[in-house]
């Protein structure tokens, strides 16, 4: 399995839009379920910079896309990053999940 780690840095004055965004983004998740992927969010301690983690089972293509809400926090997070985002691979070498 691999994993992708994303950092972006959003405009301070997006913060809460990013939060709010954020919120609803999961909310989705939790409906749709999409089997095959594990998807995290972190805020790091300046409040503007966020880490991604996608985890995408082997096999499986990503069904993040096909979630309008996923579609659309995409399309406004263009508007709010301070720079663009970092993206890097990574391997997964451990993980649990209770």
């Amino acid at each position: 399995m691999t994993a992708m780690v994303l950092r972006s840095t959003v405009r301070s004055e997006y913060a809460p839009e990013v939060e709010t965004a954020v919120k609803a983004l999961f909310a989705a998740l939790e409906r749709h379920r999409p089997r095959g992927v594990r998807y995290a969010s972190y805020r790091l301690a300046d409040g503007v910079t966020y880490l991604v983690v996608l985890q995408i089972e082997d096999g499986i293509d990503n069904p993040l896309p096909a979630i309008a809400e996923f579609r659309e926090f995409q399309e406004n997070l263009k508007g709010w990053l301070a720079a663009p985002p970092i993206p890097e691979q990574a391997t997964v070498l451990g993980d649990y999940r209770s």
